[in-house]
């Protein structure tokens, strides 16, 4: 693996020393990107997020549980990601590995940090349980930048999500309350580097020989997550740089969300 690692390192250098990428993008380029709304029908709510070839499936589900012990007054969210082998080679049956984690937590963080879900308002007054808020991210075809889909899923997912009608500490499945209220919308980011060059939306072959990747989440108004990954080193005019295009790019893809 280190050498094929290393061929498309030199593969990616040579490229982009002649000004170009294998699929023909500039550097600061996404690949065509699509959205669908609400493909489950037995989700709360739900989207498919494709970029170029890769496609990340969420559904969103709402239930009862008990609050965590030093949130007593909060509902909860977790976030959990799901890879299979139906999805790419790369990945093995069994236990959620490392990738998986991270990408769960990342995406998991920038909904937490955006406030996009007001937990507080989940609570149910009088009652042991709080509305429990369940975002599942599948992976159905990888070929790279598994964030930016996996965001822009989750938060198009909780965006028409469905609550459903609690009574006496039971969800009356089938009938529903309105929707999920939201706040602002995160969006992210991922830039590959490889030498001294940046790229966005890095696809599977590229991943294979960056340096080192790095992840921004940002709402309308300010950074809300960053992921850093690989041995790479970014200077403070690096990070800036990717902020400035993180917020210019993220009101493109915000707006593939807003779209009824």
């Amino acid at each position: 693996m280190e050498v094929q690692e290393q061929l498309k390192h030199q593969q990616l250098l040579q490229l982009l020393a002649n000004g170009t990428r294998a699929d023909g993008r500039g550097k600061l380029d996404y690949r065509p990107i699509q959205l669908v709304r609400n493909p489950l029908q037995n989700a709360e709510g739900s989207a498919l997020c494709t970029i170029g070839k890769t496609q990340v499936i969420c559904g969103v589900k709402i239930d009862l549980a008990t609050p965590f012990p030093d949130r007593p007054s909060e509902g909860v969210l977790s976030t959990g990601a799901e890879f299979t082998p139906l999805g790419s080679h790369l990945f093995e049956p069994g236990p959620p590995k490392v990738e998986a984690i991270e990408l769960a937590r990342v995406t998991d963080r920038s909904i937490r940090s955006a406030n996009m879900i007001d937990l507080p308002g989940l609570a149910i007054p009088g009652s042991a349980k709080v509305k429990a808020v369940y975002v599942d991210l599948w992976i159905a075809d990888h070929d790279g930048n598994l964030f930016d889909a996996a965001t822009l899923a989750a938060v198009a997912a909780l965006a028409d999500c469905r609550m459903p009608k609690v009574e006496a500490d039971k969800v009356i499945r089938g009938e529903y309350e309105g929707k999920l209220p939201v706040g602002a919308l995160p969006v992210s980011c991922t830039f590959g580097t490889v030498g001294r060059s940046h790229l966005l939306d890095p696809t599977l072959d590229e991943e294979k020989g960056l340096d080192g990747r790095f992840v921004l989440a940002t709402t309308p108004d300010y950074v809300c997550a960053a992921q850093k990954t690989g041995w790479m080193g970014y200077t403070q005019k690096d990070i800036m740089e990717f902020v400035d295009i993180s917020f210019k790019k993220g009101a493109e893809l915000r707006s593939l969300i807003r779209k009824d």
